[in-house]
Formats: structure tokens, sequence, C-alpha cells
């Protein structure tokens, strides 16, 4: 039986769980791909803590370059993540005419244009399955399933950590901090969380998605982003009585004449299939012209999901060798010369429902003030509610707004923040209701 021989630089968790998946559904991958894959290298800085999974020790090493120089080496995983060091390796792998599988969501989204203009000129693949969705194949379901269709919209969880901890808070009533240390005890998230929680993570992944939705080159800084840091529980409960539940999103429309591409806390009707996306979970929900409204769900991270991911890229760049056909799909699902920047919205050009919370002094004429300035700007008020006053004397005062435009609604916000008889900053939430 054919070989085809793979050298893994890093072997941590997702790593690990690549070899175990390898070593111990060898029969089923042989059964479906016609050939083995054999590991011939492991490399890794760190060779002496236990991964869980027994590995011949003439397979590793410390050297990222024996891996990558290695003429019998057909396939490199990059799997150690960040940028420089992984881009000079992938980049170099690619030099010398080898097939390159990743995870590293970030080093795509900021450089995934340079690693797939050197592999098309060298005639090699890169398969990237698990960098966006972990365990679930949102990016063979795009560029091959959802083939025939023009997306129109996509609206993602894409970040196991926030969904966690935004679940965490609407469940339990629990603060943001608290229910962040519980995730970074259980391990759903880092010490330093900042990625996931500012909406980073969720970013990266949306901009790999929008060159292969749109045929765009890859631009991370074109997509907007918000973390969920300044969620509370007290708009939780305020959102609940309005009949909708918060989600860290990952949106993009396109109109036919520009994308929006932004990532942010978002209201979302709770009867919905994505607002009932819950825990450390993804989910993606696609609307294509010919197919409709399409929803993949599952693991989005992990050892053996995202593995399980990997290794599915390995077996597809494994028969595109076997049989010759290396390219058959383009890295981004278009062909090269299809790929052309469109304008980006600004979000300012947003037009959105809107959720606001104003905390004003409990006196006459405070909410007529607000109203005013609403409808000055043109911003159209759907729901008012009134609550009681809180602690310290100030009253909320929760609105649901008709759709507004962005730009308006920032005007507005920032003459009622000076009013004297405002005590805080607005809170302000974009609503997605497809209802």
């Amino acid at each position: 039986m054919k070989q085809i021989r793979i050298g893994l630089l890093g072997f941590g968790t997702v790593g690990s769980g690549m070899v175990k998946i390898l070593l111990e559904n060898r029969e089923v991958i042989e059964s479906r791909l016609g050939a083995s894959l054999a590991l011939k290298w492991i490399a890794d800085i760190d060779l002496e803590t236990d991964r869980g999974v027994a590995v011949d020790a003439s397979l590793l090493t410390r050297d990222g370059k024996t891996v990558i120089d290695d003429p019998e080496v057909d396939i490199v995983v990059e799997l150690i993540g960040g940028y420089e060091v992984a881009k000079s390796f992938i980049l170099q792998a690619i030099e010398n005419g080898k097939h390159v599988v990743t995870a590293n969501k970030a080093l795509l989204a900021v450089h995934g244009d340079e690693i797939f203009s050197a592999a098309l000129r060298k005639g090699v693949e890169v398969g990237f399955e698990a960098s966006v969705g972990g365990g679930i194949p949102l990016i063979r379901s795009m560029k091959e399933g959802l083939v025939a269709n023009r997306i129109g919209s996509l609206f993602g969880i894409l970040n196991g950590t926030a969904n966690y901890i935004l679940t965490k808070m609407t469940e339990e009533g629990s603060p943001f901090s608290e229910v962040l240390k519980e995730a970074q005890a259980l391990g759903y998230a880092e010490a330093d969380p900042t990625f996931d929680i500012e909406g980073i993570d969720t970013a990266h992944k949306l901009t790999i998605l929008l060159g292969i939705a749109y045929g765009v080159p890859i631009n991370f800084g074109v997509v907007y982003t918000e973390g969920i840091s300044k969620v509370t529980p007290v708009d939780i409960r305020f959102m609940k009585e309005f009949g909708y539940r918060i989600k860290l999103l990952a949106i993009s429309k396109d109109d036919g004449e520009a994308i929006e591409a932004r990532v942010h806390p978002t209201l979302i009707p709770d009867d919905s299939m994505l607002a009932n996306v819950n825990e450390a979970y993804n989910a993606l929900y696609i609307k294509g012209d010919a197919v409709g409204n399409v929803m993949l769900y599952g693991p989005g991270a992990g050892m053996m999901p995202t593995g399980s991911a990997v290794v599915s890229d390995l077996v597809d760049v494994a028969r595109n060798i076997l049989k010759g056909a290396v390219g058959r799909v383009p890295s981004l699902g278009y062909q090269a010369a299809d790929v052309k920047a469109r304008r980006i919205k600004a979000i300012e050009e947003l037009q959105s429902e809107y959720y606001f919370r104003f905390s004003a002094e409990d006196r006459p004429g405070v909410l007529s003030k607000i109203s005013g300035i609403l409808g000055k700007h043109r911003i159209s008020i759907k729901s008012v509610h009134q609550k009681g006053r809180d602690l310290v004397g100030a009253v909320p005062i929760v609105m649901i707004t008709h759709e507004a435009r962005e730009a308006a609604v920032r005007e507005a916000l920032a003459e009622i923040d000076r009013l004297e008889m405002v005590k805080d900053k607005t809170v302000l939430i974009r609503i997605e209701d497809w209802r």
C-alpha cells in the first residue's frame, strides 16, 4: 500500500489529537483513502510532557527544519500557532514543494493571501479546515457543498469560550468576571483570554470565511470587532423580557454593492436555532440563494474535534496526490484570477435595530428628553420599558428601536450621554431579528 508521509510541527493539544486519530483509526482511514498516512516526524520544543498517546521516539525532534527539509515528507502539518515562526515554516515547506495543512486561523487571517499565492506558484495544496469551527466541516461545506450558491449572509457563533461565558451569564445570572474565572478553571479560556472575549479570534475566522463566501482577498483589518467584556447580567435580564438572547456573532451580508463584515455582541430571537447554540458549541448559519438557509453545528474546538478536521485535510490532500489532481479545488474556492477586492461597509453605514439602556435621574421629563433627541436623529422607538430605581438612584430606561443608521445612533447617544440627567454611558447592543 502506498504511503503518504506526514511531518508534524507542534505536538500540543491539537497535534496530539491528530496523532491519536491517525493511530487509532488507521484501518478506517486506509480503507477510505486507499493509502496509508504515515508519520515521519513530530517536532516540538517540549518532548517530555505526556500527551496520552504513544509514539516511536525515533519520530521526535526539536528541529522544525528537519521536518520541512526532509525530501520524503509529502505533507507538513503546522500546529504551533502564532505568526512569524509558523509563517516562516509554512512558506519554506511550500518552497520545498510540500503540501501544507494548518489550523492557524490568526496566521491565515493576516498572511493568508501570501501563503495561498505561494502554494499556487509551487503547485501544492494548503488545507485549513481546522482553522474555523473545530470539528465542524464549515470550510469544505462552503467551498464544495455550497458551490452552486451566491451567499447572501453568514451568522456565526465561532468562539466556544465566548459562547460558554454568555450561556452561563444567561442561565445563572452571574457577572462576566465570575464566569470568566470559571471558564479558565475548566480550561475553556486561556490565562490571557483577550483574543476570545474581545472578539479577535472570531474576527480571524470571519476573515477567512469572507474570502470563501465572496471571493475577496484575505484582509483582517476590514472586520469591525467588539467583544463581550462589557455585557452585564442586568442587560441580559432586560433582553429576555423582549424575547432575545445575546450571542457574540460573526456577521456578513452581501447586498450586491458592498459587504458587511462585523463581530460584536448581538441580540437574536430566543426561539431561533442559533440562539439555542449553548456552552462551548459553535454554529454557522448560511443563507444561499439556491439552497436557502443552512446551519452547521458542532464542537468548535478541542483535541479530538479539531484533530479530526486536521486529518480530514490530510486525507483530502492525499487523495489529490494519489490522483495527480493537485489544485482541483482552489484555496478559497474561487479561481485565483477571480479573487477580487470589494467594498467593505464601514460600521457607520450599518442599518440595524438597536437595544439601548439609559441610566437616568428619576425626575419628570427625562424620557421625553431622550426620545426627543432620538427623534431628531430619525431613530424611531419600537418598545420602551422604564424600570425601578437602582441602588444609586438612577432609573434604567430600556428601549428597542426600529431600524436606524449606525452613524445617526452614535451621534444621538453622544448627545444623550452629555445630558446632566444621564448618569452613565448608554449601553448599545445591535439586533438581528429575522422573525
